[in-house]
């Protein structure tokens, strides 16, 4: 989970985007019901300010219905595929092909997101640390925010990264597992290097007025930051690899959020302590705040545990979508090589994902906003149809086993729902348009190849 969102989208969300609103597509769905076109010339999305802090622990609260409902699925059915394989045991074939396709399209923007940041923060270390600077024409994405073209062609540490990742992925779970292991101590040493070394020049100024942009600030705030607790769902993705999973799942998935709520709320605070919120909106806010202070040797910590920290997110989301694409394909949904491979099942899911689209797809050519509106509406989706399929099961099978059961149901996961369609409708227009979109086209490849081939078809045909 802490990757490029704590260390980039905080800054973001804190100033927010002050440039105003051309288009319609531009607005925020909310403010386009409430306000109609009057939202076009209105400011694109306030920022929350020092009450980052609050979106922060919004975004844990939503995030924890979701995780409670997540938990007992998983507890329920221990197989990989996550929010997929429990639409497909809850609501039929259709809805799981649906939900795998936007977890492809979740898991494959996560990517392209953390990897724009590690570009940014990697020329950072290198600039300060090694005094190396890379060409412009490869070291920053082509396209950044507003669609402002930047004069780079290619995001060259981005592109080399994924390619790494794909091959320590290949070589299987448990090396993959060891790697991440000693990633996150290093990312989690990091993050209390700035918070404990930077407490001290907290200036409690920089914290009035603490809403500047009121509630609706704080909500969108919330919207935006939601992307850096992407991650928790991808834990139920390895059912299949756990030891004991109606009881490591439920633990793993809710401590991560509590854990990572936590550092997220300190590093907030400290950092609008630290630096006016107005000035937080680049692409490396904790670092460029720690420059502007003079702290660099604290500044390089930071900079390498984020680097650090977006390694290991890349690592994790490229494992997560491996899985799905493995699941869909042991049903028949995808071509038989995802699921085929002398070396083990998703051996074949992960090569094949590396090599023929990371290659070409996540290069980092459009700027991290954009990726990560994308892959927030999509796991929103997600966490409404696994709250969903709690509130199914426990009427269509209520005598199944479960080593875990959300609290207060159907109450719960009725909230869940709730609060994701609140901040999905914090997201602009135009991310809902990409989104159906990508559900257009995977409808068409469920038309054309899902339904012929589905396993579940052809034993009912049988």
């Amino acid at each position: 989970m802490i990757g490029s969102g704590i260390f980039i989208l905080t800054g973001t969300a804190a100033a927010g985007e002050t440039v105003e609103v051309r288009s319609i597509l531009k607005a925020q769905v909310w403010d386009l019901l409430l306000h109609g076109s009057n939202a076009v010339s209105t400011i694109g999305r306030p920022g929350a300010g020092p009450a980052i802090s609050l979106s922060f622990l919004l975004t844990a609260l939503v995030c924890g219905f979701a995780a409670l409902c997540y938990a007992e699925l998983a507890s329920m059915i221990p197989i990989a595929g996550s929010a997929y394989t429990y639409a497909y045991t809850t609501l039929g074939e259709i809805f799981a092909w649906i939900i795998g396709w936007d977890l492809i399209l979740e898991y494959a923007v996560s990517n392209m997101a953390v990897a724009v940041g590690f570009s940014a923060y990697l020329n950072d270390v290198l600039e300060n640390v090694f005094h190396v600077h890379l060409p412009h024409a490869i070291a920053e994405p082509m396209i950044a925010a507003g669609y402002r073209y930047t004069g780079s062609w290619f995001n060259l540490s981005a592109f080399v990264i994924l390619m790494i990742l794909t091959w320590v992925l290949v070589r299987g779970a448990k090396e993959s597992a060891g790697a991440n292991n000693t990633m996150v101590t290093i990312k989690i040493i990091a993050i209390l290097i700035f918070v404990i070394g930077a407490a001290r020049a907290v200036n409690t100024a920089n914290w009035h007025p603490f809403m500047p942009n009121g509630f609706s600030g704080v909500l969108t705030g919330a919207a935006i930051v939601f992307f850096t607790y992407i991650g928790f769902d991808s834990v139920s993705t390895a059912a299949e690899e756990c030891k004991n999973p109606q009881r490591d799942l439920p633990f793993g998935i809710i401590m991560t959020l509590v854990v990572c709520a936590v550092l997220y709320i300190a590093v907030a605070l400290v950092l609008t302590g630290i630096a006016p919120w107005k000035t937080l909106n680049n692409a490396a806010p904790v670092a460029e705040a720690l420059k502007s202070l003079g702290f660099n040797g604290i500044r390089q910590w930071v900079s390498v545990g984020a680097i650090v920290g977006m390694i290991s997110s890349l690592l994790v989301f490229q494992y997560g979508q491996a899985r799905v694409w493995f699941a869909m394909s042991r049903d028949g949904l995808l071509p038989p090589f995802f699921f085929q491979s002398p070396q083990g099942p998703p051996h074949a899911a992960r090569q094949h994902l590396g090599g023929r689209i990371r290659c070409r797809h996540s290069r980092g050519d459009l700027d991290i906003d954009t990726f990560a509106d994308l892959s927030n509406i999509g796991t929103l989706f997600a966490f409404i149809v696994v709250s969903a399929g709690v509130i199914i099961l426990r009427k269509t099978q209520p005598d199944r086993k479960r080593s875990f059961r959300v609290p207060g149901s159907p109450y719960f996961p009725i909230l869940s729902i709730v609060c994701c369609l609140v901040l999905m409708m914090g997201l602009p227009l135009e991310t809902w348009i990409r989104f159906f979109v990508w559900l257009g086209i995977g409808l068409l490849i469920y038309h054309f190849f899902g339904k012929k081939h589905s396993l579940l078809r052809t034993a009912a045909d049988g």
